[in-house]
């Protein structure tokens, strides 16, 4: 499948990370999700005038968009169960067809298949518009609709498990009613009537439907960027960037608290970055900390060697050693000693999960008085061989 070409993708990221004080690596992320929903929309007008269509709620929820920042372009992905027999070709493929480039492959394995549609296909999507151009659009009008993203919302009722919640895009300007789901919400916020929050406008529906047409989120990570950059006026000047963002806002299991880790560098040598963010005594930090109801948040220091970048990223955790064991697939070891093991994984691994998201790598820690070398490099070097592998199958079964 060819890739989808997207003219000056760059820069409209860096336009929009600037523009709106966004992490580059949130801007990607809603132009994924965007991207996605016009695929959803291309497949969609196929059943246009048909009294049923086969989409659920979570119909797409294996698909992906994989982002090429070098060709600038992008490819629809899908994530698909091997099987005996398909009866859904979007969500499964059979035994026998993967057998053909892949002999190990079993039923119950998954693979991840591009499945981006040919050009001329594609541009059925929107009447007399190109697909690229509404897509572009979709993202621009995401952002380009408020100066600042994140709206002062009030508690109006409670339809299902969503929050109803009444905002205004300014002073003077009438209350419209915006809807937050489930998924977008706190575990520590008390959604009582009439209580106000801090809110990320996260879509702006375009598509006519029963209630509001505003989805708000209070656990998009563009929220906690937004606080800090409202707190820290070394942040408003450009003095310090955030540099990367993780969070953690509704973890898997109650037993662990919503926890967010920030990445921030300095563009002045004299003004340390950390320090700006947590302020005298913390009074900074605690704002933030504060409107997000308690949510933990570790601030660190954006180091340009990834070794550093990973040590960093474990705070509170004293690491030993870390070690690059595959660099090409940003793999590394990170070795501590037996009474920091559990502090650097955290509860449920919710530590080391976000120091993985925020730094891009994939991190095993080790106990460091345990660790065998030539034993853990040879287990590298055949998971190096099988993604190899790997890559050479799926190119095969693209073609």
């Amino acid at each position: 499948m060819a890739l989808v070409i997207l003219p000056g993708l760059n820069n409209l990221i860096e336009d929009i990370s600037e523009e709106k004080k966004l992490p580059p690596n949130i801007v990607e992320l809603a132009l994924r999700e965007a991207l996605l929903k016009g695929y959803e929309k291309y497949r969609k007008t196929f059943y246009i005038g048909v009294n049923q269509d086969p989409f659920d709620e979570e119909y797409f929820s294996n698909f992906d968009v994989g982002l090429d920042l070098d060709e600038e372009g992008y490819r629809i992905l899908s994530s698909k169960i091997i099987v005996e027999e398909v009866e859904s070709e979007d969500h499964q493929i059979s035994l026998v067809e993967v057998k053909q480039v892949a002999d190990d492959a079993q039923i119950g394995d998954t693979v991840v298949l591009d499945v981006t549609p040919e050009k001329e296909d594609f541009g059925r999507m929107a009447a007399s518009q190109k697909l690229r151009d509404q897509q572009r659009k979709m993202i621009q009008e995401e952002f380009a609709d408020l100066e600042d993203p994140v709206l002062t919302a009030r508690v109006i009722r409670f339809e299902r498990q969503s929050v109803i919640m009444g905002v205004s895009s300014g002073i003077g300007r009438p209350e419209v009613e915006a809807e937050l789901p489930k998924r977008d919400q706190l575990p520590n916020d008390n959604y009582r009537a009439n209580a106000t929050f801090k809110v990320f406008l996260k879509e702006v529906s375009e598509i006519a439907r029963k209630g509001p047409q505003l989805f708000v989120s209070r656990a998009n990570a563009g929220l906690v960027v937004y606080l800090f950059e409202n707190e820290v006026p070394e942040i408003q000047e450009g003095t310090v960037k955030i540099v990367a963002v993780s969070r953690e806002a509704n973890p898997p299991s109650r037993a662990v608290g919503p926890r967010t880790k920030v990445a921030v560098d300095s563009v002045e040598e004299e003004v340390d970055p950390v320090g700006a963010c947590i302020g005298a005594r913390g009074a900074r930090i605690q704002q933030v900390v504060n409107e997000l109801r308690g949510e933990k948040i570790d601030v660190i220091k954006w180091p340009s060697d990834p070794i550093q970048y990973i040590l960093n990223s474990l705070s509170p955790a004293k690491v030993d050693q870390v070690r690059l064991v595959d660099p090409a697939g940003q793999h590394a070891h990170v070795l501590v000693p037996p009474d920091q093991l559990s502090l650097a994984i955290g509860r449920e691994g919710q530590n080391v999960r976000l120091a993985a998201r925020l730094t891009g790598w994939k991190i095993d820690v080790k106990n460091s008085h345990e660790y065998d070398q030539e034993a853990e490099d040879a287990a590298v070097s055949e998971l190096i061989i099988q993604r190899w592998r790997g890559t050479i199958r799926r190119r095969r079964i693209h073609r």
